[in-house]
């Protein structure tokens, strides 16, 4: 199978005809996401929890598309949403992201976190995949991990477990279903501003902003612009990636 295009470059980012689910885009980095890919011409599912209000005030802005509650930890709950949706493209971007030391971390404690960030984009994933593969008309998946996915944070074994388990599951998704014509990637954000962040946490953002090479913060639109690019067209030979978006921290070394 040949992914050889003639795209004009005013065409690479262009996702006209595509309808795209946002999992968590009541969130700070959903909405972006669903913005910037609306932005792109995609008509938006925004996927919601219990923040009704937000997602529906996210797509009032946006001007179309629709919104839909799920528990994406309960697997009749993915199901329904395909029942009601058909999405050629998805983002998993619903997590969680609780600080507790590992010494004082109980069983349920581990399996809450990653049921939420690693049970529901297996779930969802799947679901799409198998509609894709059934209609033989492929897709395109971008997973949402971390950078904490390789590197973790003190606080963060449950989160940080997640995400590599992440990165993993995208690694395999993509593996196993290219030959359909699915493309599964992910994108590993730093540190994301937000507000109140530099209040809430003063000494994480100080600590970042001496270490980042390129000496600042991200921004929810710099996960999004990833995310477009890998959802895109520009990048139809890419799948099995985990695109690193974090000021060049990764790039520190550790001794």
């Amino acid at each position: 199978m040949s992914t050889s295009s003639s795209h004009a470059v005013h065409e690479l980012f262009d996702l006209t005809g595509h309808t795209a689910l946002v999992t968590g885009a009541s969130g700070n980095i959903g909405q972006a996401i669903a913005r910037r890919l609306a932005e792109a011409g995609a008509v938006i599912i925004a996927h919601y929890h219990n923040n009704e209000l937000a997602a529906r005030k996210l797509i009032d802005q946006i001007g179309s598309g629709s919104i839909v509650q799920a528990n994406l930890r309960d697997e009749a709950d993915v199901d329904a949403i395909f029942e009601k949706t058909q999405p050629d493209l998805v983002v998993n971007n619903a997590a969680t992201q609780p600080v507790q030391a590992l010494a004082d971390m109980s069983l349920g404690d581990w399996r809450d976190v990653h049921a939420t960030n690693l049970d529901s984009a297996f779930l969802v994933t799947r679901r799409a995949a198998l509609a894709w593969t059934a209609s033989a008309s492929g897709g395109a998946v971008v997973n949402i991990a971390s950078i904490e996915g390789v590197d973790p944070a003190a606080g963060h074994g449950h989160y940080a477990a997640s995400k590599a388990g992440l990165i993993m599951l995208t690694k395999s998704c993509a593996l196993e279903f290219g030959s359909h014509g699915i493309r599964v990637n992910a994108v590993s954000p730093g540190l994301i501003d937000r507000d109140g962040l530099q209040q809430d946490w003063p000494e994480g953002v100080a600590r970042w902003l001496a270490r980042a090479p390129l000496e600042c913060l991200g921004a929810p639109n710099d996960v999004a612009d990833a995310v477009l690019f890998l959802l895109s067209p520009a990048a139809r030979w890419i799948s099995g990636a985990n695109l690193i978006v974090d000021g060049g921290m990764s790039a520190q070394s550790k001794w």
